[in-house]
C-alpha cells in the first residue's frame, strides 16, 4: 500500500497502477483539468503527501510543473520514455508492474529551498553535455538516479531539486561509464 495519493492523467494510467500497487488515485484528465481538481490534490498533499507520476511527454511535464508550482512538498516519480512506450503511444498505461513499482520507490520531494549542490561544470566534466552521446548519458543518468530525462537545464534543476547527494550522483557516473567501459 502507498501510503502517498498518486496523481496521473487518465484512467489507462489508474488501472496500470492498480495492477502493480494498492493506491489511492488522482486523475487529472490530461492538460486541461477543472480548478477544483487542484483543491482536491492540495488536500490530498496536506494529508498523506502527493506523487505526481505523469506521462513522460511534453503534456506529462506541463502537468507536473502546474501541480508542483502550486502545491509544494510534492514527489515526483518518473518512468523512461521506453519503459512507456507501446506502439508509438507513450504514457503510464503501456508500462509493467514491474516499472511502475520501481519508480513509485524512486520517488523524490522537491525541495522548496533553492540548492545549488551541481552546477553545469559538473554536466560539462562528467560528459552530461558538449559531446555526441549526452544525451544518451543524462538519459541514463536518469534512469540511475530515477529522475527521468531530461535535456541540461532540466538535469540541473532535478539534480538541485530533488535532493540528489554527490554521492548518488557520483556513482551513477561511475556505473555509466563502466557500461560504456571508460
Amino acid at each position: 500500500m502507498i501510503k502517498e495519493v498518486i496523481v496521473v492523467e487518465g484512467k489507462d494510467d489508474v488501472a496500470a497502477i492498480k495492477k502493480a500497487v494498492d493506491a489511492e488515485i488522482i486523475t487529472t484528465g490530461g492538460l486541461g483539468f477543472p480548478d477544483d481538481l487542484m483543491d482536491r490534490i492540495k488536500t490530498a498533499a496536506e494529508k498523506r503527501g502527493v506523487i505526481i507520476f505523469t506521462d513522460p511527454d511534453f503534456a506529462g511535464e506541463k502537468i507536473r510543473k502546474l501541480i508542483s508550482k502550486e502545491v509544494k512538498n510534492c514527489k515526483h516519480a518518473f518512468l523512461s520514455r521506453d519503459k512507456a512506450t507501446k506502439d508509438s503511444n507513450i504514457g503510464i498505461e503501456n508500462a509493467k508492474p514491474k516499472d511502475i513499482i520501481d519508480a513509485l520507490n524512486k520517488a523524490r520531494t522537491e525541495s522548496v529551498e533553492k540548492r545549488e549542490e551541481f552546477r553545469k561544470t559538473d554536466l560539462f566534466l562528467h560528459k552530461l553535455i558538449g559531446i555526441n552521446d549526452s544525451s544518451k548519458r543524462r538519459d541514463k543518468l536518469g534512469r540511475i538516479l530515477g529522475i527521468g530525462y531530461c535535456n541540461a537545464k532540466q538535469l540541473l534543476n532535478r539534480l538541485n531539486n530533488y535532493g540528489i547527494t554527490r554521492e548518488e550522483f557520483n556513482d551513477a557516473v561511475r556505473r555509466i561509464n563502466e557500461e560504456n567501459g571508460r
